[in-house]
């Protein structure tokens, strides 16, 4: 059986941590839970402590000492992730915003249609996102436009955080290299993955946005994705040395 393997970064998120983990583990397909864990105020990690005592073989965790951005935190668990020989790596927010049903369908287009990263998608089937408001949502949308023209990559949703990697993505791609923190990391990624010629598969999901627990998002995040994007666009992405 595929090793399968969820990253899900964590800072105060003592509302959803428990009921994320047990609506993966209730999935059929055998998945495991990598959480990194940025040392949370609000007891998140203890949370998972005492989850790890029921499922000692699928549940882990890494902790660090402080909120040091999503980029990184994805980064530590994509290195732990290979160093374990799982198969398949995914990415996933722990506030139910992703679907946790969806995921089984996110490994499909992988190991049965032969994706090598597929993209839980927001844009491409018009517009699939409940309870954001209008201006994020535009903002959003429109920001995924720009990166797309801007890097002539033919994804709708070029922000998204909900993905399926094959491993020998994240093996080829250079890790240390990767720049961006915020939202910016997750265009990197997909950049990277394209243009190391990796086939990017697109799967249709709806976007609930977080009912608890409050959001990470910032101006400053949108910032560092808009004129990383122009940098991007001027770098070479080698795959990484052997």
């Amino acid at each position: 059986m595929d090793k399968k393997i969820v990253i899900i970064p964590t800072y105060n998120e003592k509302e959803n941590i428990e009921n994320i983990i047990r609506a993966v583990f209730a999935l059929d397909g055998e998945f495991h839970i990598l959480v990194i864990e940025d040392g949370s105020p609000d007891g998140t990690a203890a949370i998972v402590k005492r989850l790890q005592e029921e499922f000692p073989e699928r549940l882990f965790m890494i902790e660090r000492k402080g909120k040091l951005g999503l980029g990184t935190a994805y980064i530590t668990g994509f290195k732990w992730s290979v160093e374990q020989k799982y198969d398949y790596i995914f990415e996933m927010d722990a506030d139910f915003s992703h679907n946790p049903e969806d995921l089984p369908r996110l490994y499909e287009a992988c190991a049965k249609d032969g994706a090598d990263l597929a993209i839980g998608s927001r844009y491409c089937n018009g517009i699939s996102v409940i309870n954001w408001p209008i201006g994020r949502v535009i903002m959003s949308y429109y920001a995924s436009v720009y990166v797309r023209t801007v890097l002539g990559m033919k994804v709708y949703d070029t922000t998204a955080g909900f993905k399926c990697y094959r491993r020998r993505v994240l093996e080829t791609i250079d890790l240390d290299k990767v720049k961006m923190k915020g939202y910016g990391f997750q265009i990197e990624m997909k950049y990277s993955t394209y243009k190391l010629g990796f086939k990017i598969q697109e799967v249709p999901i709806i976007f609930v946005d977080r009912k608890e627990g409050t959001s990470k998002m910032s101006s400053g995040i949108f910032g560092e994705a808009f004129w990383g994007v122009m940098k991007l666009k001027m770098r070479k992405i080698r795959p990484r040395k052997a």
